[in-house]
């Protein structure tokens, strides 16, 4: 289970990165791909939080939980 944030870069371009990682999982053109590719990875990752911050602040304007790809616990019958 991974969160990512979905930060504006000082470049201009959009990022999702990892929480607690010193490089960007990928950076993209604008915000919407951004979330995009953020979603996709903390579904892949095994579920967490994608947590999408305002670009001209920094502070985190939205946060939701993305479900994992697999239940490790699917119900029986």
């Amino acid at each position: 289970m991974s969160n990512y944030h979905v930060m504006k870069r000082s470049d201009g371009g959009w990022e999702d990165k990892r929480e607690h990682a010193d490089r960007a999982a990928r950076v993209y053109e604008n915000q919407k791909e951004a979330i995009t590719g953020a979603e996709q990875h903390a579904h892949n990752s095994g579920g967490g939080e994608v947590k999408i911050h305002r670009s001209d602040n920094n502070q985190i304007r939205e946060a939701y939980t993305i479900p994992p790809a697999k239940d490790p616990f699917p119900p029986k019958g």
